[in-house]
């Protein structure tokens, strides 16, 4: 059996700097949720994003959620969501009671359609929140969406989970919004085995949120609670973990893009297009996806199937949300006449992109890839 390629795993520095970072920890005795390195690596974040505030917590979804609060997000209100996603995006609408309205995808990014955003606003009024979604690290249009999220004083969601380090017009993704969202999940550009971030424009919010992940305890000597607050916040070891992982965040970025371009040079030719980069972007290209053509006569599930057996790791393009179960009674909109996102996930398939793979590991997936056609 030849060796396993992973779709895009945990990858520690060769330098052992996460190791620094958590054996001080260790030495320290800041095991619990505060201390040096959860401080450090938020104020290493905002430096390298260009964010005003930053809360660490323990997984992206827990910045969602707090996002969602500090919003006013509540009961019965609508928050859009974009449709071609994973479900965390759209998870936490629920969680303060909201009403997700998923809102298609446009093909020239397979993000956000503007168009669908303002059908949807003039079908459901104006939304308490619209949650954007960088899809496999590719910016979304945040001039048309930012524009019409500004026209009617709505805040933006970024959620940027799958797109750190990468930028629309020079400015780092996570920080168009009111409120941006980043993932350090294992399978992300970065990781701390879990965890994630909140990004804030206004330190006000910041503040809040700090507040309920820790309970949203009040400053009193006794425990005293005013609010419903949340263990959100991210622990001092795996804060070490980031420290160390923010130092090759760079080289880690320039792997992805090596993987992309390499992908493209393999597959020349064949009946597939590659996930197109937005206008005045730079993805990360955290995950390499490939969509298709109509009538080329292979199924994704085919190429997933056989890249299996030869013990590579590949999978679909995100199901959209409005076709999940969980979301059948949610509103759905689309400015084309059939969903967009639907067509991406029957022909999509996200290849692997594992920084550990080396340009022979991306050409012996492509040498399988095109014996199917």
């Amino acid at each position: 059996m030849s060796d396993h390629i992973y779709l895009s795993s945990p990858h520690m520095s060769d330098e052992g700097y996460e190791l620094e970072y958590v054996h001080d920890a260790f030495q320290k005795n800041w095991i619990a949720p505060l201390g040096e390195n959860v401080n450090e690596f938020e104020n290493t974040m905002k430096a390298y994003i260009g964010a005003k505030n930053a809360v660490a917590l323990s997984a992206g979804t827990a910045a969602l959620h707090l996002s969602m609060i500090c919003a006013g997000v509540g009961r019965g209100d609508k928050v859009f969501c974009q449709d071609l996603t994973f479900s965390a995006s759209a998870n936490p609408i629920t969680y303060v009671g909201a009403e997700p309205v998923f809102i298609d995808s446009e093909r020239e990014t397979w993000n956000m359609d503007p168009a669908a955003l303002k059908k949807a606003i003039a079908i459901h009024g104006i939304p308490k929140a619209v949650v954007v979604v960088h899809l496999y690290g590719n910016p979304a249009k945040l001039d048309e969406i930012c524009e019409i999220c500004d026209t009617y004083n709505i805040p933006l969601i970024e959620d940027a989970a799958e797109a750190l380090g990468s930028a629309y017009h020079g400015r780092k993704c996570g920080t168009f919004g009111k409120y941006g969202i980043l993932s350090f999940n294992g399978n992300k550009i970065i990781t701390t085995s879990g965890g994630g971030m909140m990004l804030c424009k206004d330190g006000s919010d910041a503040r809040h949120a700090l507040k309920l992940a820790t309970q949203a305890r009040e400053p009193f000597l006794w425990y005293q609670h005013e609010e419903i607050g949340y263990n959100y916040r991210m622990s001092n070891i795996c804060a070490g973990i980031g420290r160390g992982q923010m130092k090759v965040i760079d080289n880690r970025i320039k792997q992805k893009q090596a993987i992309n371009r390499a992908y493209k040079e393999y597959l020349a030719g064949l009946p597939l297009t590659f996930q197109p980069v937005t206008q005045n972007a730079e993805a990360n290209c955290w995950l390499t996806s490939v969509l298709l053509d109509k009538g080329c006569g292979v199924d994704p599930l085919e190429i997933t199937d056989m890249l299996t057996k030869e013990n590579i790791e590949s999978r679909p393009i995100w199901k959209p949300m409005h076709s999940q179960p969980v979301f059948r009674d949610a509103a759905y909109v689309t400015a084309e006449d059939t969903a967009v996102a639907d067509d991406l996930f029957n022909r999509g398939i996200c290849l692997p992109s594992d920084t550990k793979m080396s340009l022979e590991d991306v050409e012996r997936v492509c040498r399988i890839i095109r014996t199917m056609f």
